[in-house]
């Protein structure tokens, strides 16, 4: 029996895979097959890779698959390898579809890159794998024995789950000589069996009767299904009841609610008492579902609503009802009501996301689909119509596809550093009335691009850093922002590529690539660099990357970390300066000018003089601003002749630097005409003016400087040749030539003073002159010509002294052409703070007149 079951089935497998193979093609876009119920796993359904037209090597990476909604079944399944459709677990026709007719099975397969939808259908083939049943096994038939010949008696119903062919074809009946079988179709194509009285029954005779009823349905192999019918043969109840008609038909919305009437059926019976009264119920073979949907009253035959109804699960409910009366071999007779349900707008549209690509690149085109959205409402007409829209100031929209599908698109450029994600709000809603809505939300990352330059927290930085800083230490830092995220708002920070006083820009300064902090390099030196300004740059990590630059300008701020240098007057000979002050000095006479620098600026470089030490700090003052030296009383008898000054100058720094230097006063009767130490200074190089005509004057005043000394030179040589003559002839006393180099030299000379005067050194000629008794005993005269002009012309007073024991040549001991130079390592005065012209010392100029025998009168 089991053989051949199998040998049947395999037929009717081979039959449906012919109708699959002339069904599976696709008709307006879609694609349909069949396919039969009961298949094992694995079982080939169709070749979708290649009805399709898809390239079966990219259906893994296209993702292909069966949407389907949540929490349902999936009974097939694709095998991504070849693109076939198989069963992935049996289908059982009946549980899929309850309501029967047509099972098609609706599948969306979906594709991506680029997203495509297919739509195939499957139907499911019924086959015969359900027998026909009876409600009971043994049924008993009570018939009166004056039942008339040709009395016919309906039949319970046997029950086959399979469909057309293979449901209930026809009934038979065992052989007996009382009983025959007919076999009626109802409206619905279904069959049910009548028993026919053909022979006459005599109680007294046979009281019992028994006969077996088969069912067979149409599939092959035919299966069947028996009852046994019990048929008691009572005494006549002439009557039996009827129904007003044969069947009923009743509309009922699916939401009513439990106890709703749904009939009154009504039976009469001719006959009287118990005979009369009519006993309602369900009919044997009336489905469990309908008899915990619906309940019928016994006596009064109202037909109730008992349990919930559902028009999406069946819009059609058959009712049998039969009706009997209460006599003796009472005869039951049927009727038929068809309960149609009317939809209600009861379920709400359901809104599905069958794909998305999330995150969404910043940058992608308007148009882009971002999302596949089904939307299905299980209600019927006008109440399973849907539509579908996008919440408001969103950039996207909803384009149908097919029938209940959408495509969620862009509509305009995303930006992520202005909305970084997006809740997208999809509303649906049905044509009912009232229309029921749903409301989903989507979440949109919108994923970034590098479409954002850094940019600095400041247009320009400026930064002041204090010289003499120690190399390594940090200076600044400067910071930049990048609105965009993860690698492509990395920022790593460098400085470009430049100069600083011809040296790379990298000796001075360096930078942290990650943090921007800036370090300096080197100490830095007010007095060499004051300001510079380097460009840095903030460049992101992205692809390709994008940079910024900014200015940074750095000013180096001046630390009192230079002394005062004092440059005039200066020191003899690595001594003391000197200085003649005339006797008849009135108070407030200017004896000269301390002038000093300081290579420092502002209140480091201003300047305060001040008498730190004197032989008597009654006679002489300094002004603090300017450091003239005056006096400030007349020369008394019993002042010294030799005034020893210390002179401090003070810069304005905290702490306060200082330098000192010593001047020597010798106050004489009459001044002579000679130059002072207190001459005016020359500036370095780097300070004073190099104009073209300041060039031209000075090398004019050298030539007629120098011009001028040579004629002093021959005109000394032949005075003094002159002298020697009349000293050897006359008999010339030593007190009286000065000039000779073995005269003896007056005890009250004054020290020799040298000025220092630069650019050109000219050599002096010294030249002997008689003095009268009331002048300056023992004094020889030496002129120094300068290459300025007349008023650099000086006169200075030197002692005619004998040479020593221990010096051989007397011309060593003071030569006249011996100047002191300012020390080249004396850093650049600061020209903000240098004295004005008019506080500088004042160049004497002398003349020297003779006046016969009285010798030489000095004037200033």
């Amino acid at each position: 029996m089991g053989g051949g079951v199998g040998s049947k089935r395999g037929q009717l497998f081979l039959r449906s895979l012919l109708f699959l193979l002339l069904a599976g093609h696709p008709a307006g876009g879609q694609l349909r097959y069949a396919v039969p119920e009961e298949l094992e796993h694995g079982a080939f359904v169709a070749n979708l890779g290649e009805d399709l037209g898809l390239d079966v090597s990219t259906l893994s990476a296209r993702r292909f698959r069966i949407v389907s909604r949540a929490g349902a079944r999936q009974h097939l399944e694709v095998n991504l390898e070849n693109g076939i459709l198989f069963v992935n677990e049996r289908i059982d026709r009946e549980e899929v579809c309850e309501a029967g007719g047509t099972c098609l099975l609706h599948l969306q397969l979906l594709v991506e890159s680029p997203l495509e939808l297919y739509r195939v259908e499957v139907e499911v083939l019924d086959i015969n794998d359900h027998a026909p049943t009876f409600p009971w096994q043994e049924y008993v038939l009570e018939v009166a024995e004056s039942t008339v010949l040709g009395a016919r008696f309906p039949l319970e119903s046997a029950q086959d789950p399979d469909v057309g062919t293979n449901s209930v074809h026809t009934y038979r009946l065992s052989p007996n000589g009382f009983f025959s079988l007919e076999v009626q179709t109802r409206s619905d194509a279904s069959k049910f069996a009548e028993l026919v009285l053909e022979r006459a029954l005599d109680r007294e005779q046979q009281r019992m009767h028994r006969v077996l009823l088969t069912a067979l349905d149409g599939g092959v192999p035919e299966h069947s299904g028996t009852a046994h019918i019990l048929v008691t043969v009572l005494d006549a109840n002439d009557n039996v009841p009827a129904f007003d008609q044969p069947s009923y038909g009743v509309s009922l919305p699916e939401d009513a609610p439990a106890g709703t009437l749904v009939i009154q059926l009504n039976a009469t019976d001719l006959d009287e008492g118990p005979n009369g009264e009519i006993e309602y119920s369900f009919s044997g073979h009336v489905p469990l579902r309908v008899r915990e949907l619906f309940h019928i009253e016994p006596r009064s035959g109202q037909v109730l609503l008992k349990g919930r109804l559902d028009y999406e699960r069946a819009s059609l409910h058959e009712l049998y009802v039969q009706a009997k009366d209460r006599g003796p071999s009472a005869v039951a007779v049927y009727c038929r009501v068809l309960v149609q349900l009317l939809d209600v707008n009861d379920n709400a549209p359901e809104v599905t996301l069958t794909s998305v690509s999330t995150p969404v690149l910043e940058d992608a085109p308007p148009g882009t689909i971002i999302a596949v959205i089904s939307v299905l409402d299980r209600d019927s007409g006008d109440n399973g119509r849907v539509s579908c829209e996008v919440g408001p100031n969103v950039p996207f929209e909803l384009r149908s596809s097919f029938r209940n599908y959408y495509t969620l698109v862009t509509t305009q450029a995303l930006d992520r550093e202005v909305v970084p994600e997006y809740n997208v709000s999809i509303t649906a809603w049905d044509m009912g009335s009232p229309a029921l809505m749903t409301r989903s939300t989507l979440t949109i990352l919108v994923s970034d691009v590098n479409d954002n330059a850094p940019h600095f927290l400041q247009p320009s930085y400026s930064v002041y850093v204090m010289e003499n800083n120690a190399p390594g230490a940090s200076i600044c830092s400067v910071s930049a922002l990048d609105p965009d995220c993860q690698q492509n708002a990395y920022l790593s920070y460098s400085i470009a590529d430049g100069h600083i006083h011809g040296m790379p820009v990298g000796t001075y300064v360096s930078i942290n690539s990650d943090s921007g902090h800036m370090y300096a390099l080197r100490s830095l030196d007010y007095e060499q660099i004051r300001s510079f300004q380097i460009q840095v740059q903030a460049q992101d990590a992205g692809f390709p990357p994008l940079s910024a630059n900014v200015t940074v300008h750095i000013f180096v701020l001046d630390q009192n970390d230079n002394a005062p240098v004092i440059v005039s007057p200066l020191p003899h000979n690595s001594s003391v300066a000197t200085e003649l002050v005339p006797r008849s000095a009135r108070p407030g006479y200017l004896v000269g000018t301390v002038s000093a620098v300081d290579a420092d600026a502002g209140l480091n470089s201003r300047l305060s003089y001040q008498l730190l030490q004197a032989t008597d700090f009654t006679l002489f003052s300094v002004a603090p601003d300017t450091g003239e030296l005056r006096t400030l009383r007349s020369f008394l008898e019993q002042d010294s002749t030799r005034q020893q000054l210390v002179v401090q100058v003070r810069d304005g720094g905290q702490p306060a630097l200082s330098a000192t230097m010593s001047l020597l006063l010798s106050v004489v009767e009459t001044m002579p005409q000679t130059l002072s130490d207190f001459s005016e200074f020359s500036l370095p190089p780097e300070v004073s003016s190099s104009s073209p005509l300041t060039l031209y004057l000075l090398v004019s005043l050298g030539s007629i400087s120098f011009t001028f000394l040579l004629v002093i030179l021959i005109l000394t040589a032949i005075r003094c040749r002159g002298e020697q003559h009349s000293c050897q002839g006359d008999s010339c006393s030593l007190p009286r030539c000065h000039c000779c180099p073995d005269s003896r030299p007056s005890s009250d000379g004054l020290k020799t003073s040298n000025l220092m005067a630069q650019p050109p050194a000219v050599t002096a000629a010294a030249t002997c002159l008689d003095m009268p008794a009331g002048g300056p005993p023992g004094y020889c005269y030496k002129v120094c010509l300068g290459p300025e002009s007349a008023q650099s012309d000086f006169m200075f007073l030197k002692p005619c002294s004998p040479p020593r024991n221990n010096e051989k040549d007397p011309g060593k001991r003071s030569r006249p052409d011996q100047h002191l130079q300012v020390s080249k390592e004396v850093k650049q005065p600061n020209t903000d703070w240098l004295p004005p012209s008019t506080q500088r010392p004042t160049l004497k100029r002398y003349q020297i007149q003779y006046c016969g025998n009285r010798g030489s009168r000095w004037k200033g």
